[in-house]
């Protein structure tokens, strides 16, 4: 079968959403500096398309000096203001100083729980949940659970994490399944739990 003509969700229509779809989005991450960059990214998101900060992404890795943790915990007032005037990447003072913060928040979990990993995974008892949505409208935007992390995570100092943030996050690195049941990626992830 031709992948082209495999059935997705609704929204992987383009080329580069369609990349992130069929190949990252729900697939269960447990990589600290792999999670700390979605963490990154979806904040940077909030205000615009996901699509919009795919296409940035590469801007970002360089940016954020390959979104490790322990360089952008260590950001000061003059990195900041470089970053406001870097090309390629949202230019939102709020944003980028919530990425410096949030760093040295995950780089605190981090030492509390042993990884950013195991903190983050509890909240879904260490398996995605696995949804079986017929049609996009049906996916919520958060649930319980992105409530509660967010609380989480605002409480240990973090911004940009609000519950809906929190479940774009959570649908990203796989700690649940949104595939809609008729897209050929939702078999294929929900096995990946199984392993």
């Amino acid at each position: 079968m031709v992948v082209s003509a495999l059935q997705r969700c609704d929204w992987g229509e383009n080329p580069a959403l369609q990349a992130y779809h069929d190949v990252e989005w729900g697939v269960p991450l447990h990589d600290d500096r792999l999670l700390f960059e979605f963490l990154i990214l979806e904040g940077a998101q909030a205000g615009l398309s996901w699509e919009t900060i795919l296409k940035k992404r590469p801007a970002y890795r360089q940016a954020f000096d390959g979104f490790d943790p322990l360089k952008v915990a260590a950001y000061d007032e003059q990195k900041i203001a470089d970053l406001l005037t870097y090309p390629g990447i949202v230019r939102n003072r709020r944003k980028i100083e919530a990425a410096v913060q949030n760093a040295r928040v995950f780089l605190r979990i981090q030492e509390e729980y042993g990884s950013f990993d195991a903190f983050l995974w509890r909240f879904v008892d260490g398996r995605p949940v696995q949804n079986r949505w017929q049609r996009l409208a049906e996916l919520p935007a958060q649930t319980e659970t992105s409530r509660a992390l967010s609380r989480d995570l605002q409480q240990r100092g973090m911004t940009f994490v609000g519950a809906t943030i929190c479940y774009a996050f959570m649908q990203a690195v796989g700690m649940v399944n949104d595939h809609l049941v008729s897209c050929f990626r939702h078999a294929e992830v929900a096995r990946l739990a199984e392993v």
